[in-house]
């Protein structure tokens, strides 16, 4: 709805600083950006029904508008609008009311307005004994054989993924120099969005990463060249899906059936660091940092996990 025009000049003064206010706040770029459009439309909707003046506003204004999103036709696919899309529209509307009544500008109750059901995947995080099981299922299999160094290099891809927290794309691109032994960081430098940054590892994590590197790396290398840290078995970078692959056999070998039934990925290993880091007292400031969320929006869902 970017090109809908308001006509009253109070309304378009109050949606840029609807949207400064969010800037302030700390949400995302595309927060900032999305949640004045939605405004916008709200004000716009109201003009036309003859409402000019911000302080004539109540809550039978915001849910008269709401009634009239959700009998709205979707102009682009047809049919109503999408429930993740009116749960868009409500959560701006609710942000909208509450910075008017923080600002003082008006005096109005909560909205109360339930969201919209939505068919999410649910979160998936692992308790620590259950990473503590798939640690023990690294060890003690095949010791000494030629599967010793597969096992190492499952130790250090628990140790990236869940030590470090990293993403899938990360932990691919991962190079044997991007590992700093001395300060016990990584460099990531293929972040979401092409952002690089550090991440600490414990001595635990060191201990499981020099391993590898240094003592059973080598035999999956082949004595060729290649900086990946993952080495497939033929001595190439190892890919995400297989790196997938790996995590699901360690399940398998665990004597946990509860664990064997979760639908677990390797972002369920980043999801169950930064669950377990909050339940330690981290606070979400720094846990955003590590796990290199551009705001605290996307670092707030562990709070809910955390909580329930």
């Amino acid at each position: 709805m970017r090109k809908l025009s308001l006509q009253t000049e109070s309304y378009r003064y109050i949606e840029q600083a609807f949207k400064e206010w969010l800037d302030v706040l700390g949400y995302a770029p595309q927060s900032v950006y999305g949640m004045p459009n939605c405004i916008r439309e709200f004000l716009h909707y109201q003009e036309q029904q003859g409402v000019i003046q911000l302080s004539t506003f109540t809550t039978q204004h915001f849910k008269q508008y709401y009634r009239h999103l959700k009998m709205r036709p979707n102009l682009t696919r047809g049919g109503a609008l999408r429930n993740t899309t009116l749960n868009k529209h409500l959560q701006a509307i609710q942000l909208f009311a509450d910075y008017l009544r923080q600002s003082g500008r008006l005096i109005l109750p909560k909205l109360y307005i339930p969201k919209e059901e939505e068919n999410q995947k649910e979160i998936t995080v692992l308790a620590t004994q259950e990473i503590r099981q798939l640690y023990g299922a690294t060890i003690g299999h095949n010791e000494g054989t030629r599967l010793e160094p597969i096992n190492a290099r499952d130790r250090a891809m628990l140790s990236i993924f869940y030590g470090c927290g990293l993403r899938r794309n990360e932990g691919y691109h991962l190079n044997i120099d991007d590992i700093n032994w001395d300060r016990k960081i990584l460099h990531v430098r293929k972040g979401k969005n092409y952002k690089e940054r550090f991440v600490p590892f414990n001595t635990a994590n060191a201990k499981y990463l020099q391993e590898y590197v240094y003592d059973w790396r080598p035999y999956l290398i082949r004595g060729t060249k290649n900086d990946a840290l993952f080495i497939s078995q033929r001595g190439t970078r190892m890919g995400g899906q297989t790196l997938l692959l790996r995590l699901k056999i360690l399940i398998q070998r665990v004597d946990n059936a509860e664990l064997q039934e979760k639908e677990v990925s390797l972002h369920t290993l980043r999801h169950s660091i930064a669950t377990h880091l909050l339940s330690a007292g981290m606070s979400l400031e720094n846990i955003a940092k590590f796990l290199g969320h551009s705001s605290l929006e996307s670092t707030q869902i562990y709070t809910h996990l955390v909580d329930s």
